[in-house]
């Protein structure tokens, strides 16, 4: 069983944020005690704070990190999908491949507020926009093939033109031409995490995304749901994992009795931005998760995409 620990940075209003010393000590912890990943998300719907922008927080948890998976939320209202792409391919870099990208699907109206839309989105467009969006993004982590980058100072050659691929996209909502000024990811593309979706998300969810995070409610029922949509994309069912939400626990009893007969593929546990929390859960929960086999033992390979057993990404 997958297990992420999901942290949200952004402190409510009134209340002292975490400081990096105490994001980094916690996710060394959740490290040692064999997480496969640690969701950084530093965006609310009611006032808060944090002084952490969440892509710039993971290049220095890779600094002091040497085998979790670091994932951040970032929207697609707040960046351009080419910036967003070439930011989390340099993350990936830095990290040796251990980045991935938490795309929600859900608007939040204050994000807009901030970025030239006072208004919002309507919710249609919203998704469609979106869609395009990871769709760009994906499409400018394959511009590079492998082995494209020759580095040939003799016969000066950069790169082989043949296995540099532009994108060219026109689109509703966006036109990139790619490709990215950044090599090919370590773990050929950045792990594309997606949540907050509707019934209308689902399709797309199953086609393109890495990992899915749902709620626990009716979690069965969503997990199998998805795994059907998956085949029907033409995907195998284990090419895409599907992690169920669930506020930190105090003890390990609970989780291992509801989700020890496999409704999903393994559990993402939300962590509020409380110094004492993930003092208690880093300390207790974390070492009883993984002496009851909820947690991995050893980390499969080097890469994010090696520890959740994962191929080279969604539908192309």
């Amino acid at each position: 069983m997958h297990l992420a620990v999901s942290l949200d940075i952004a402190a409510a209003t009134g209340q002292a944020g975490l400081t990096f010393t105490e994001i980094a000590g916690f996710v060394r912890k959740a490290e040692v005690a064999g997480a496969d990943m640690v969701l950084i998300s530093d965006s609310a719907d009611a006032p808060s704070s944090s002084p952490f922008e969440a892509t710039t927080l993971l290049a220095a948890l890779a600094m002091v990190t040497d085998r979790i998976g670091l994932v951040a939320s970032a929207s697609t209202l707040a960046h351009q999908p080419y910036n967003l792409a070439r930011r989390f391919a340099s993350l990936d870099i830095i990290s040796h491949g251990r980045i991935g990208w938490n795309a929600t699907m859900r608007q939040n109206p204050r994000e807009a507020a901030n970025f030239s839309r006072p208004e919002g989105i309507a919710d249609d467009d919203f998704r469609r926009r979106a869609e395009e969006f990871i769709g760009i993004v994906q499409g400018l982590w394959r511009g590079w093939d492998a082995d494209a980058l020759l580095f040939d100072k003799a016969a000066g050659r950069f790169h082989d033109p043949e296995k540099m691929h532009l994108l060219d996209h026109k689109g509703e909502f966006f036109s990139v031409r790619g490709p990215l000024n950044v090599a090919r990811s370590p773990q050929d593309m950045p792990v594309l995490v997606m949540s907050g979706l509707a019934a209308a998300d689902l399709d797309f969810g199953a086609r393109v995304a890495d990992v899915i995070l749902i709620e626990a409610e009716d979690a069965k029922a969503t997990y199998d749901d998805l795994k059907r949509r998956a085949v029907a994309a033409g995907r195998e069912p284990d090419t895409m994992k599907v992690l169920v939400t669930v506020a930190a626990p105090q003890f390990a009893d609970g989780l291992q009795s509801r989700f020890g007969s496999k409704p999903c593929d393994g559990l993402n546990i939300a962590l509020p931005a409380d110094v004492f929390a993930l003092g208690d859960f880093a300390d207790r929960v974390l070492p009883e998760l993984r002496r009851r086999g909820l947690a991995r033992s050893t980390y499969a390979g080097a890469t994010l995409r090696d520890h959740l057993g994962l191929g080279v990404g969604g539908a192309k």
